[in-house]
């Protein structure tokens, strides 16, 4: 059995084995750098766009009334256009 140098262990994410350019530099695309412009040019439209969201979504749901409209749906027939009788 010969004695000789280690093997040299595979790297555990292969992806660190790529070595990168000197003059490689992370990518943006358009949209980003878009938003980005945007949010320079007016530091405050995170916060109204928050304030939007607030008024559509973000709302208490009475929980009770739920349940009361829950139990009084009526089942559909499964033909909507055919009338008994």
């Amino acid at each position: 059995m010969a004695i000789g140098p280690a093997e040299p262990s595979a790297p555990a994410n292969p992806i660190e084995s790529i070595t990168m350019p000197l003059f490689w530099k992370p990518y943006k695309s358009d949209v980003t750098q878009f938003i980005d412009s945007l949010k320079q040019r007016d530091p405050q439209l995170e916060e109204r766009q928050r304030q939007g969201r607030a008024l559509l979504w973000d709302k208490q749901v009475d929980r009770q009334a739920q349940a009361e409209q829950r139990a009084a749906r009526v089942a559909q027939q499964p033909y909507v256009y055919h009338t008994k009788g």
